[in-house]
């Protein structure tokens, strides 16, 4: 191992509510099934993962037939307090340059670097978010 020591992350300050809610989110992930196209076996250009409401007239699938894969509804969605949040508990912002470090709350929020930005731009984010002590999500 190098001599270098490990700095342990940044953690957003939750409340207890909160994190009782990202602990269900992951358990209702959990148990989730896969959503799979209606009859993606048939046709070879379907993608299995890629789920399409089933609209035929005779279909099993949106019949809710047993024996058929399962149906996105309501019931699968995850709590909205949580809705969208890093499975850390940070709100993302997307940033593409430093102006964009400008006003964000680093309690709250941790940054993901846009994809787009070249290796120089994101070292000049990845310094200025070290100086304001925010989380950078995908460092490089």
């Amino acid at each position: 191992m190098d001599d270098e020591e490990y700095e342990v992350k940044k953690k957003p300050e939750l409340d207890e509510e909160t994190k009782e809610m990202l602990k269900k989110r992951e358990r209702i992930k959990s148990q989730r099934p896969d959503f799979i196209h209606q009859e993606w076996f048939r046709r070879s250009k379907i993608d299995r993962d890629t789920w399409r409401k089933p609209k035929g007239v005779h279909s099993k699938a949106r019949q809710n037939k047993k024996y058929r894969s399962k149906n996105v509804n309501i019931g699968y969605r995850s709590p909205e307090k949580v809705r969208g949040l890093h499975p850390s508990g940070f709100e993302e912002v997307l940033v593409h340059n430093t102006d964009d470090l400008e006003d964000l709350d680093s309690d709250k929020q941790a940054v993901r670097i846009g994809h787009s930005v070249g290796m120089r731009k994101r070292i000049k984010i990845e310094e200025k978010a070290d100086e304001m002590d925010l989380r950078v999500l995908n460092p490089s």
